[in-house]
């Protein structure tokens, strides 16, 4: 196998199996708050808001050091480590404790950060200048084939239903632990990139994710990784596209946690109020890997870089918002258990509200291709720290989400996304045209990346 088929499959393999954790892992968070509703009248008391606040709060904090866990461990042990611990997470729903609920929601915040670092430096490893637009498409677009999975499942096994019982929950949980396992094993599938390095010639991330048995050199490596993620925190570029990152945080948490929630309270839905929280689901899948496939299929093609796509992106976001603004109640992210019997300013449309699930995964495959792609374009020495920077922003950002998305109306809510998303766009493009600039510096064709 020649090396660029070799780092095509290992980019292949690293999205299928991320494909099944998240199958797992996104199909969960999309259902969490119906089913812990289902059980508040039982010992249970957790909130799936809570769970997820908890999650990506401590995802953002273990950001700052997963880079040092990953140059000690590895990047694929570090991801099948991570991976067990997702599989945990969700097998904590089969007999639900309170207890556990919350623990299991701090580790999984640890081995998603663990997760995360090691898959950009995977991404990146396996990517050049010419290539890292196609690869991250195509690690997109395999990755949000998890959302159209799962949810096809809860779409078909919850029609009809107004209660979600024991019976049901259980089945539904014991397959999403098998299904996370499996995409756990696949890691292992992955082969090691040769050193194409001259002898002496050294950069930040061979020295961050070198091959040393020494134990001195891994921890002069997790120190240099943990010191460049401080130093690249206050760069120019990064500060920019943090602000896009920021975005991304909050539209993360809507799309997969709090838009699934508001379908589900919607009482005018009739009996198919809680089988749509699957259909949401698939559609939003079904925009996110369109979105994924086509840019990084176009991605060698486009002469105008990026910002048109992420142009497109805020636009289509935009669209959903103001539809959805119509559509749902605006106490439907807080609503009790019987739902919300409350109109919005339209009689409240099921078409209406899958078209913006396709809408907000549409968009978001937008904003996420681009980041990846700008992120190993500009950090293919750094990557380990730079894509930690990333879901460091990201994941605090959405634990801010989380927790105000108990307590907020729907329409503040999406003002929020509207304000911050705007300004994201506009930072983000200020950093795609000076990556322009020093491309056209360097005599390169602009349309490569």
């Amino acid at each position: 196998m020649s090396p660029e088929s070799k780092k095509l499959f290992n980019i292949i393999i690293l999205g299928v199996s991320f494909m099944f954790i998240f199958t797992a892992f996104q199909t969960c968070g999309n259902i969490a708050q119906t089913v812990i509703t289902n059980l508040n009248n039982t010992d249970f008391h957790g909130s799936g808001y809570t769970s997820m606040s908890i999650i990506y709060g401590v995802f953002s904090a273990s950001n700052l050091i997963s880079p040092s866990v990953v140059a000690i461990v590895g990047p694929q042990l570090s991801m099948v480590v991570s991976g067990i611990f997702y599989s945990l997470y969700i097998a904590v729903f089969i007999q639900p404790a309170t207890w556990a609920f919350y623990t299991a929601s701090v580790f999984i915040g640890i081995a998603a950060a663990v997760l995360w670092t090691a898959q950009g430096n995977c991404l990146t490893v396996n990517s050049d200048e010419n290539t890292i637009g196609r690869n991250s498409g195509v690690f997109w677009a395999l990755l949000q084939s998890s959302l159209f999975f799962g949810n096809l499942y809860i779409y078909f096994a919850w029609q009809g239903k107004t209660h979600i019982s024991e019976s049901d929950r259980r089945t539904v949980f014991i397959a999403l632990t098998v299904i996370s396992l499996v995409g756990t094993v696949l890691f292992f599938l992955i082969r090691q990139q040769e050193d194409t390095k001259a002898p002496g010639e050294e950069d930040s991330t061979n020295e961050i994710l070198g091959d040393s048995s020494s134990a001195q050199n891994k921890i002069t490596r997790a120190v240099a990784a943990f010191k460049k993620s401080i130093k690249l925190s206050f760069t120019k570029e990064i500060m920019l596209l943090s602000v896009t990152t920021a975005y991304t945080g909050l539209e993360l948490t809507f799309f997969s946690g709090v838009y699934g929630t508001c379908i589900g309270a919607v009482n005018r839905f009739g009996s198919e109020e809680k089988s749509l929280i699957g259909l949401s689901g698939i559609f939003i899948g079904v925009g996110e890997i369109l979105g994924g496939g086509i840019f990084g299929l176009l991605s060698k093609n486009n002469r105008f870089g990026r910002n048109p796509v992420v142009m497109l992106g805020i636009i289509v976001h935009f669209i959903a918002f103001y539809l959805i603004f119509f559509n749902m109640p605006n106490d439907a992210p807080i609503a009790p258990m019987e739902g919300t019997d409350r109109v919005a300013y339209m009689i409240p449309s099921k078409e209406v509200a899958i078209f913006c699930s396709f809408l907000l995964g549409l968009g978001d495959s937008c904003f996420n291709t681009q980041l990846l792609s700008i992120l190993g374009f500009l950090y293919s020495e750094d990557s380990a720290p730079a894509f930690a920077i990333f879901k460091f922003v990201q994941s605090i950002c959405a634990a801010v989400a989380y927790f105000y998305s108990n307590y907020i109306l729907l329409q503040w809510q999406l003002l929020i996304m509207v304000v911050v998303g705007f300004f994201g766009t506009i930072t983000f493009f200020t950093v795609e045209w000076e990556a322009a600039a020093a491309l056209a510096a360097r005599g390169s064709d602009y349309s490569s990346i």
